[in-house]
């Protein structure tokens, strides 16, 4: 039987918050806001609506900005580009309470919103927690995705006897984590860190990724997404980054990798996630985590490559 589809109660567009002066030109796409019901989903759009959708996810603690140069790299209304905020990050609603955010949560808000698009045929371009998020999302919706674009991510549970980065260790410190996350704004005032040229987040770019989470009140998500990591194989997100794994090993469309191999959170991953999807093209750059702002131009790459043999 198949899904029913939230289209049918699907809620009109509403008018998307105002950016300040500085930061409007550096997003030139149409933008609006989907009520879901429990939250609102910041989204903007580029390219052509009637033709495939490339729908693209970004994780923690950024936003759809971190896509502007991927965009930029593609050829003019070859897509109609998608690029949502997560719950609790960018302009979308910022649930306060640190519970909401698992990823079974994540991914029915945003299989939320691809059912009220009406999103069909789709290419889906994941890095970060939008890999789990994105894939999720697609588990009740596998003949909707034509193609996958990963991004430095993972896309299911980790390894027997894994061992959590320093980052996501840090992340479970009580107290000290709170006031570093919380109150100090980490990790969006230290992006430039992951990053293999550290001027590729800086100045004006450096200050968007800070703006949507710029009150202490709005500053649950990142940390809350950072615990969303599993510390054992008993973690809450266990069963939902299995999901994603299936989605994208199950996948019969094309699927491409591009790595930002001096990642120093997901770096190493790579291999793991080349042997999940042996048949997926590999670019390597010397890019960091947030690899979007680094090598656009090998990104868009791999969307018309998969663009192209899809179905």
């Amino acid at each position: 039987m198949k899904r029913p589809r939230m289209s049918e109660r699907a809620s009109p567009r509403l008018p998307a918050p105002e950016l300040p002066a500085w930061l409007a030109p550096l997003v030139p796409f149409e933008r609006y806001w989907i009520d879901l019901g429990e939250h609102r989903m910041h989204v903007m759009e580029a390219g052509d609506a009637t033709t495939r959708p490339l729908l693209l996810v970004h994780g923690n603690p950024t936003w759809g900005f971190l896509y502007r140069k991927v965009v930029a790299a593609l050829p003019d209304k070859r897509f109609r580009v998608v690029m949502p905020d997560l719950v609790g990050l960018g302009l979308s609603d910022k649930p306060r309470d640190s519970k909401a955010h698992q990823l079974d949560n994540h991914a029915r808000w945003l299989g939320a919103l691809i059912d009220v698009l009406a999103l069909e045929d789709v290419l889906l371009v994941v890095q970060d927690w939008g890999g789990p998020i994105g894939l999720a999302a697609f588990d009740e919706r596998r003949e909707r995705l034509s193609g996958l674009v990963v991004l430095n991510t993972v896309i299911g549970p980790p390894k027997p006897g894994f061992r959590p980065t320093r980052f996501h260790r840090f992340a479970r410190l009580p107290l000290v984590s709170d006031v570093v996350f919380r109150v100090l704004g980490f990790p969006q005032t230290a992006l430039s860190r992951a990053q293999g040229d550290r001027s590729s987040i800086s100045g004006t770019a450096a200050r968007a990724y800070r703006w949507p989470l710029r009150r202490v009140r709005d500053r649950t998500a990142p940390l809350a997404l950072a615990r969303m990591v599993p510390d054992s194989h008993d973690h809450p997100s266990i069963a939902g980054l299995e999901r994603s794994q299936s989605v994208a090993t199950s996948l019969a469309g094309p699927v491409a990798i591009v790595w930002g191999n001096r990642d120093p959170i997901l770096g190493r991953v790579r291999r793991h996630i080349e042997r999940l999807l042996p048949a997926a093209p590999v670019t390597q750059t010397e890019a960091g985590h947030f690899l979007q702002e680094e090598v656009p131009a090998e990104v868009a790459a791999a969307i018309l490559q998969v663009d192209s043999h899809a179905r």
